[in-house]
């Protein structure tokens, strides 16, 4: 029987289980529904931008903002590669859209429709869309990614991306292997070397970039482990990297701090735009 740090299947699944932990979940989940709606029906919004025709799932939407000069924040939902949709966590662009930042809500196909590598080749395809969009629109066409669980993984892929300017990545998994060996592989179907190949942790960052590593203190230890890993890895690799546990949330409450125009995330966020920003200048 495979293990991961000395955890079996059944291990795995209790580790990587963000739900369990927080039993209110199902309500909260809810309320980011109706809150994103209700979002979509202020001014600025465009819906449904094709990063590849044909494909239903791969679309974004975008609130242009009030400063063009401004990188484009490109927000992906977490769901383990199967599960969720865009228009169930655009509720986290609520304060950065209220400073008139730029904010594209990614999406993308799902397991078991598709595989780890073409999640991979897709998330290519969304951050080049996403800077196109805004290269056509006269606006700046840098990307800072925002990511959530399965969504910061798939953007740290595309970190080595010359239109990406920095990252800010919640809650992710960066090595795959666990995933592999629990249950949420049966959906997706990763062999060994796919989990290795689109692994973060183990791939080498070409391009130093900011990347800011981020969690709710109390989420599952191996959600706040594999950040740190991560992390100390862009640090070895000469990243200006930074750690940035966000005490008193969980899993699910931490995007509370980035929906919020006062949140620790937002402020975090909005930074480091405005850094990347002034950089380019």
């Amino acid at each position: 029987m495979e293990t991961y740090r000395g955890m079996d299947r059944d291990a795995l699944s209790e580790a990587y289980n963000n739900r369990a932990v927080v039993p209110d979940w199902e309500a909260m989940m809810g309320d980011w529904q109706q809150r994103s709606a209700a979002l979509y029906q202020r001014p600025g919004w465009q819906r449904d931008l094709s990063y590849d025709p044909g494909n239903p799932r791969r679309r974004f939407d975008l609130f242009a903002g009030s400063r063009p000069d401004l990188p484009t924040l490109l927000y992906l939902h977490g769901g383990y590669w199967q599960w969720n949709d865009k228009e169930g966590q655009a509720f986290v662009a609520e304060g950065l859209t209220a400073e008139g930042f730029p904010v594209a809500i990614g999406e993308h196909s799902l397991a078991p429709e598709i595989t780890m590598t073409g999640l991979a080749e897709e998330m290519r395809l969304l951050v080049r869309g996403v800077s196109r969009q805004a290269r056509v629109a006269g606006r700046n066409p840098g990307v800072v990614l925002l990511g959530m669980s399965s969504g910061s993984h798939l953007l740290a892929l595309t970190l080595s991306l010359p239109e990406v300017l920095g990252a800010l990545l919640i809650s992710g998994a960066y090595d795959l292997e666990p995933v592999r060996i629990s249950p949420l592989n049966d959906a997706i179907g990763m062999s060994f070397e796919e989990a290795r190949a689109h692994s973060p942790l183990h791939q080498p960052q070409a391009v130093s970039k900011p990347v800011v590593i981020s969690f709710g203190a109390d989420e599952r230890p191996e959600i706040c482990r594999q950040g740190a890993d991560f992390h100390a890895a862009l640090v070895a690799q000469g990243y200006p990297a930074r750690l940035d546990p966000i005490p008193d949330t969980n899993h699910f409450t931490v995007l509370e701090t980035l929906a919020a125009q006062n949140g620790a995330l937002c402020r975090t966020a909005t930074a480091l735009a405005l850094s990347l920003a002034a950089r380019e200048n």
